[in-house]
């Protein structure tokens, strides 16, 4: 299953300290806006997303189609092939792609401890 690139996307509490925070790591804004409640940070490869007052707890994120860059990925798995093999796992989801979709779509669901994982197909 190629799941794309991932990144941690994080619940804050205010958003202006987060991003000062993640400064002082190395982090700089690759994506996002302060206005849109929610910003993308990076540091060499390493994707953590801040979003404020737009989740209850932190999110693992996955985007089939792209890279760490955001850049397109030949030969991806789409979201509605993952969603089915994951379903045929027996892997109950919270939130599903139209299967006979096309394009962006996502799904979520819940590992064992209840850490969110998100797969989110943007192209």
């Amino acid at each position: 299953m190629k799941l794309g690139a991932f990144s941690i996307s994080l619940s804050v509490k205010d958003l202006q300290a987060s991003k000062a925070f993640y400064e002082k790591l190395g982090f700089s804004v690759f994506g996002g806006s302060e206005e849109m409640n929610y910003l993308i940070m990076k540091n060499e490869q390493t994707l953590i997303g801040l979003f404020h007052e737009m989740f209850e707890k932190n999110i693992l994120t996955f985007n089939p189609g792209w890279d760490q860059d955001a850049k397109l990925v030949p030969g991806y798995d789409d979201v509605r092939k993952i969603q089915s093999e994951l379903k045929s796992q027996g892997i109950t989801l919270a939130q599903e792609a139209d299967p006979n979709g096309e394009g962006p779509g996502s799904i979520l669901f819940f590992d064992p401890d209840g850490n969110g994982i998100l797969i989110d197909q943007h192209i």
